[in-house]
């Protein structure tokens, strides 16, 4: 017997921190004028590239980001230092992806009118984790005293999308009732804030996202029609640290590819035409065609981005409202980005009301669920 799964609670944890780009580009440019002195003579005789200073903006042409939510600013605009500053946690305290995820995870139970009880399973989706293990999942799970199992899970920006299938295909199954999918991002920690190019991109959040079988549901909810997952391997959006840096040689020095790394011109030309397609492809094995969708919740990565792929899967032009953006103020938070924008923007959609939540990130990888409103 196969149970109709649904998304029946989400919740936010947004930071108390925010970065204006007129903070992020004054500290920027403080840090560009301190390497540029410190190497005058190298810049002078060719052998080393000045830094150039970045503005407001060339930030918002870039991305359409205006700010972004941080767990700490301090470091981050501190041009001797250029990254978060993060208590050194003992193993006797909750661990700070853990607590921002059980700060979600609480939101979205509450929004859908259960308790910890009510959940079987804990998936922690995140492209970065603090640990290799034990699971972060695991430790959310005994955080909130839920009783089943929990695991982690990695696909990059597309890990939230990926846990939901994996949550609905278990629920489907009746190997479970219910799971938690909590998607905890310090995206600050893995951005190399020295970088023109992308000391911008990100932002800190955490999302968590209740799916249930549909006859559990205690109010409205989003029933889970469809879900569909895709990867292809691409090196264009990538960070090398691990646990086996420490065994290469010079692999503790300061090396760029140990953060964020992107060839942005790259990903745009790839993951476009391959998120349009993979968009449009479900909707054409489900049957849905683009008069039957409500909205577009996408991943928040760059506003240019989600316009050509929201024009390419309606065939037109978005009407506001549509394809709901939110990150000018929250910048990329991998991820948690198109759960952000579900959960802010799903409310007012009326019974039958259809939509998809896509994600797409490093792999290369694109996730999509298709969901309708009841209730």
């Amino acid at each position: 017997m196969a149970f109709t799964p649904a998304i029946t609670g989400t919740g936010v944890f947004t930071p108390e921190q925010s970065i204006s780009n007129a903070e992020l580009v004054e500290a920027f440019n403080a840090y560009a004028d301190l390497y540029n002195a410190e190497h005058a003579d190298a810049i002078a005789a060719g052998e080393v590239t000045a830094k150039e200073h970045s503005s407001e903006e060339f930030i918002v042409k870039a991305s359409g980001i205006e700010r972004r939510y941080v767990m700490d600013k301090s470091g981050v605009l501190d041009p001797k230092v250029m990254h978060p500053l993060l208590r050194q946690r003992s193993d006797d305290e909750p661990s700070i992806m853990a607590e921002m995820a059980v700060n979600a995870a609480k939101t979205a139970l509450e929004h859908a009118g259960k308790t910890a009880a009510d959940v079987d399973a804990v998936i922690c989706a995140a492209s970065n984790l603090e640990r290799a293990y034990p699971a972060v999942a695991i430790e959310i799970q005994e955080l909130l005293g839920i009783e089943g199992f929990a695991f982690d899970m990695n696909v990059a920006c597309s890990s939230a999308t990926f846990g939901i299938q994996a949550a609905a295909d278990m629920v489907r199954s009746g190997s479970i009732r219910s799971a938690l999918v909590v998607n905890p991002e310090i995206c600050s920690a893995h951005l190399e804030w020295r970088d023109r190019d992308c000391h911008f991109i990100f932002g800190d959040v955490a999302t968590a996202t209740l799916i249930e079988r549909v006859e559990d549901a205690k109010g409205a909810y989003f029933e889970i029609k469809s879900t569909r997952c895709g990867t292809a391997f691409s090196n264009n959006i990538r960070n090398n640290n691990g646990y086996l840096r420490r065994s290469r040689p010079d692999g503790m020095k300061d090396r760029r590819d140990m953060q964020f790394m992107q060839n942005g011109r790259k990903v745009f030309k790839e993951v476009l035409p391959m998120v349009s397609k993979h968009i449009s492809d479900h909707m054409g094995d489900e049957g849905v065609e683009a008069t039957d969708l409500k909205r577009l919740w996408l991943h928040q990565a760059n506003k240019t981005m989600n316009d050509f792929i929201g024009k390419k899967v309606l065939g037109r032009t978005p009407e506001p409202g549509e394809q709901p953006n939110i990150l000018q103020d929250y910048a990329n938070t991998s991820s948690a980005g198109s759960i952000i924008a579900f959960s802010k923007y799903s409310d007012d959609l009326k019974d039958g009301d259809k939509g998809i939540i896509c994600s797409f990130g490093a792999g290369y990888s694109v996730g999509s669920v298709l969901v309708e409103r009841h209730g």
